[in-house]
């Protein structure tokens, strides 16, 4: 059984399993550790943890399961400040958008542990400890890529860990996650933080503009390209493959948009427009977001 948790990085994913524990489990003890001494600091005034520690060893001394909730270009340094520390019975996992690159990370820093990567599909464009809270990963899915000969009753004890939490689990291979999420999450915010790139560089329109007059559209578009730089800079190093290989599709289709704008093609695009509805419905009907008009926001554009 998982009785003591040690969460490594107390920003909003770490913040929020600490939150969501208080909550909903709240007889697993829970221990934490950031490096930055302002985010530890902030993490006590509101007990993100029952004890927030000075160093990342004594945060996982006698843990069950170790959480890190760093970048995932930081993964191997936090695995190695802990391999010291760790008891060998532990579970080691951790909240990555990419499994593959933090699976090896992670096994050359620890080797013999128990290593079950995990991404919580769930977050906001906020970070920090100030950011998390509790109904963070409700409804949400959390996907599991054990590694092959993991044993299968601690990955069942992970997956009643995050099931406690709200999250909906499913198990997948590492390399059939990252192009998942290469589709659903890593391209989405490419493109996003590109447009939001464009439209401040445009000689003809001005900043203010661009601000003053944002449709919906683009309004969605910038609190993604809000999130955190560091994050998604080491998500796009890491899955680097996965995201080369749906960009180059992407940038197939953006061609053949093109043409069929250019040729006046308008059967093109309806159909391409047609399915791309249907595709919306589909995530409203899997419980995934908010079918209220313009996602319930009180003002409305286009």
């Amino acid at each position: 059984m998982i009785q003591r948790v040690a969460i490594i990085g107390l920003g909003l994913l770490g913040g929020s399993i600490g939150l969501a524990l208080r909550e909903r489990a709240p007889d697993i003890a829970t221990t934490g550790f950031d490096a930055n001494p302002h985010v530890r600091a902030v993490a006590s005034e509101r007990g993100l943890v029952a004890e927030v520690c000075e160093s990342p060893a004594e945060a996982v001394r006698q843990a069950d399961l170790v959480i890190l909730c760093v970048p995932v270009g930081a993964m191997g340094e936090a695995a190695g400040a802990i391999a010291e520390a760790l008891p060998m019975h532990a579970i080691v996992s951790d909240v990555g958008s990419s499994k593959q690159s933090v699976a090896e990370a992670l096994a050359a820093a620890l080797p013999g542990y128990t290593i079950i990567p995990a991404h919580p599909v769930a977050g906001t464009e906020q970070s920090g400890p100030e950011a998390g809270f509790a109904s963070l990963f409700t409804n949400r899915w959390c996907i599991l890529t054990p590694p092959d000969g993991a044993d299968p009753h601690k990955v069942e004890a992970l997956s009643a860990f995050w099931a406690g939490l709200g999250a909906k689990v499913e198990i997948m291979e590492a390399a059939h996650h990252d192009l998942v999420l290469a589709v659903t999450s890593h391209i989405p915010h490419l493109i996003a933080f590109t447009i939001v790139g464009t439209a401040s560089d445009l000689e003809e329109v001005t900043r203010s503009e661009v601000i003053k007059y944002s449709a919906g559209g683009f309004r969605d578009f910038t609190r993604i390209a809000a999130s955190d730089p560091v994050m998604w800079r080491d998500v796009f190093l890491s899955n680097k493959g996965a995201v080369l290989e749906m960009l180059g599709r992407f940038t197939e289709d953006l061609t053949a948009l093109q043409r069929a704008i250019r040729s006046g093609d308008g059967d093109t695009l309806f159909e391409l427009f047609d399915r791309t509805r249907a595709i919306r419905r589909a995530v409203i009907e899997e419980g995934q977001d908010d079918d209220r008009p313009d996602f319930g926001r009180k003002d409305h554009g286009a």
